[in-house]
């Protein structure tokens, strides 16, 4: 039996992290082609720091041929990265297309309004936008910050630790942070679910109301997605202002270790930067997996 055509046999209480999991059961070899390609493109993507370093000081004694190795290094992160962009449109859209009439057909038979159905198979594709969007920024942030970590604490010890304050104290306001989100995507989803129906039959009156309503919320989320940016900012100052301080007092010469330094910081800010993104997007996946019977077995 296609996988399209499977019945519905759990339960919507099952939740996000569930169904996530079958869907990529039900889809491994595809992922795990795509995924394969997501690391490859992070690892060359984490010695680019390193290797342009290497080419600044080649430059400075006139080492052309070791300098034209960066180029080469170059090269095949975005050869890397265009042939998985090539994989992506395939394999998501391949999914999305065998998890819709499992939705609907799941909704069904739990006898929701059409409305509710239209909804929720369109809050079903959020999953999907999981793996094809979010999981990979997922890879590479986590894969970015820890290796920028190890990488400075390497090759400027102090640079390194102050990072690891930085994810330690963040990691501290994670829970309060996405419980708030979750009660808000939760009064978002609410409403979503009824939009079909107003649209056919509620008045002038209810209809702005509602479309108010939305949009007060999805302000809410987009305020507190700011809040964070501004916070991880304030954080990546101090943190930038310590390693230059650190790195004049002790007296850097090389040219190529400055860089490094300060590419690395870099890639620890910008994927730290990631984080209230990926948070909201975990939260919205786990109000929807308490509310959509996507009818995978």
């Amino acid at each position: 039996m296609s996988t399209c055509h499977q019945t519905a046999q759990i339960k919507p209480s099952l939740g996000a992290l569930n169904t996530i999991k079958k869907i990529a059961k039900l889809h491994s070899k595809k992922l795990i082609i795509t995924l394969m390609l997501v690391v490859a493109e992070n690892v060359v993507y984490l010695l680019y720091p390193l290797m342009a370093g290497f080419a600044i000081n080649a430059i400075i004694k006139g080492q052309s041929l070791h300098a034209l190795l960066y180029a080469l290094v170059v090269f095949i992160m975005w050869a890397i990265g265009a042939a998985r962009r090539s994989m992506d449109t395939r394999t998501f859209a391949r999914i999305y297309a065998g998890l819709a009439v499992p939705v609907i057909l799941a909704q069904r038979k739990d006898d929701h309004s059409h409305s509710t159905i239209a909804a929720r198979v369109t809050l079903s594709r959020e999953f999907v936008n999981f793996f094809e969007t979010h999981l990979p920024l997922l890879i590479t942030s986590l894969a970015s910050i820890i290796g920028a970590v190890i990488m400075l604490l390497t090759i400027e010890f102090w640079a390194g630790v102050a990072c690891l304050g930085v994810l330690i104290f963040f990691s501290l306001f994670l829970p309060s942070y996405t419980r708030k989100n979750e009660m808000l995507y939760e009064k978002l989803n609410d409403r979503l679910e009824k939009e079909v129906g107003f649209v056919g039959t509620a008045s002038e009156n209810t209809l702005n109301k509602h479309y108010n309503f939305l949009a007060r919320v999805r302000i809410r989320l987009s305020d507190r997605e700011a809040y964070g940016y501004l916070s991880i900012g304030i954080a990546a100052a101090f943190l930038f202002a310590t390693t230059i301080w650190l790195m004049t007092v002790k007296g850097v010469g090389n040219a190529g270790h400055i860089y490094s330094v300060m590419t690395y910081m870099w890639m620890f800010a910008m994927s730290l930067d990631d984080g209230p993104s990926l948070l909201e997007k975990y939260s919205q996946l786990k109000e929807i997996g308490k509310r959509v019977n996507t009818g995978l077995v």
